[in-house]
């Protein structure tokens, strides 16, 4: 199926009760094609809610498990109505994700560093890298330490123990930040291997916007890791333990060009494949591709299906000038739309401010101060107001307008949550 950007327009464009047969439709060809079982990937959000509710009433003898993706970085109220929603409409068939743990005692990035400038100093360095200047491995590194610089990371807390949950601060540690979309986060490998590549690596890309990409990220530390940390494998895992040959997901061709961009050229049911399945299919549906977010309301009202109370929190939007209510679920982490109005984090500071000083503290602070610094037109923004300590302490806006110090053409940069 091929379907042009026009052509998804004006499937948009079509009456809610076309839509809703469209979804029936999809759903019922998605289950033809199911020999295994089948799951649903929930967030606690509205979409995903939706068409929960949607399979449920209209197949109501199927048994679909409703599988919970909770990373950890949950918004109080969607935690809260996800496990609430599991319990009364799941039962047995509602399973909750589980993060992995670490298998070994680990350096957090400080000491990494630390480990790394000490191999430079000795002139041991060629000892932990390949031919071509790239890490051998982050292991390789840690090994390269003393007992007494063990003992010591360990004194100074810059140990991440065995068995630590592979969590969002482990991530970010090991990582960096989800900053950016992820079509900025072009290297998925540890930040310091990332430090030794854009250090000593030969094979660094001649390609201008490769460059200015490498020069962004000299600076400031960020990653899409935690979406496969905390998204992607936990849930693909819970998959093959539950036997699953079938996921719904409540995307939207709407929400970003990536998703329009992947509808177009794979519909509604696209297929792939998975180890526990052998040699049968996998298969993937987004039975509400054509929907906007004024369909699902519309369905909410019709059917009088219950929502998390996140969505009716309210902020003030300064842009609209007027008071707005969150219109996305989501890890209150993530900071991929950075560089567009109403980001994600500038939300979060007025609705959840303990939840955004925990996570600027943590680091994202420093980062966001990084980025500002690679696109920083002059005296526009000062050193004061682009402090960190500051910045947490009186809740200014510094960060807010990022759009308009950094300078995001050559990349995209796009609020894309795994599940909605």
């Amino acid at each position: 199926m091929f379907m042009s950007f026009s052509d998804i327009a004006v499937e948009q464009r079509k009456p809610f009760a076309y839509k809703l047969d469209k979804a029936y439709e999809v759903v019922e060809q998605a289950f033809s094609l199911s020999t295994h079982n089948r799951a649903v990937a929930f967030s606690g959000g509205k979409d995903s809610t939706v068409l929960w509710h949607l399979i449920r009433r209209v197949f109501p003898r199927v048994d679909v498990y409703c599988i919970f993706g909770n990373t950890g970085v949950e918004y109080p109220e969607s935690l809260r109505f996800a496990r609430e929603l599991g319990r009364d409409w799941g039962g047995e068939l509602f399973c909750e994700t589980r993060l992995d743990r670490t298998d070994a005692d680990g350096l957090k990035y400080e000491a990494q560093r630390e480990v790394l400038a000490w191999l430079v100093e000795c002139g041991r360095v060629c000892d932990v890298l390949k031919a071509d200047g790239k890490l051998k491995s982050t292991a390789a590194l840690e090994r390269a330490a003393t007992l007494d610089m063990w003992d010591d990371f360990r004194r100074r807390k810059l140990v991440w123990r065995e068995g630590t949950l592979k969590s969002y601060w482990w991530c970010v540690d090991q990582y960096g930040f989800p900053i950016m979309g992820k079509a900025a986060s072009l290297l998925d490998a540890r930040r310091i291997n990332i430090d030794c590549f854009l250090r000593y690596s030969k094979s660094v890309s001649v390609r201008n916007e490769l460059l200015n990409y490498y020069e962004i990220l000299r600076f400031c530390k960020f990653s899409q890791h935690c979406c496969k940390c905390l998204k992607k494998d936990p849930s693909e895992k819970l998959q093959a333990e539950l036997d699953v040959d079938l996921i719904f997901k409540g995307l939207m061709a709407s929400e970003s060009r990536q998703r329009r961009t992947n509808f177009s050229t794979r519909g509604y049911i696209f297929q792939s494949a998975r180890p526990h399945l052998g040699d049968d299919p996998f298969f993937h549906c987004n039975p509400l591709s054509i929907w906007t977010d004024d369909d699902v309301w519309m369905y909410i009202d019709k059917f009088d299906v219950p929502y998390s109370s996140l969505y009716d929190i309210e902020y003030y939007d300064y842009v609209a000038g007027k008071s707005c209510k969150i219109r996305r679920n989501g890890c209150y982490g993530c900071a991929t739309d950075i560089l567009f109005k109403n980001d994600h984090m500038s939300i979060l500071r007025q609705t959840h401010p303990g939840l955004w000083k925990s996570v600027m503290r943590f680091g994202m602070a420093d980062e966001l101060r990084n980025l500002a610094r690679c696109g920083m037109n002059g005296s526009y923004y000062d050193a004061g107001r682009l402090d960190p300590e500051f910045v947490v302490e009186h809740r200014q806006c510094a960060f807010d307008d990022m759009g308009e110090i950094v300078d995001s053409e050559e990349l995209l940069f796009e609020f894309d949550p795994e599940f909605v």
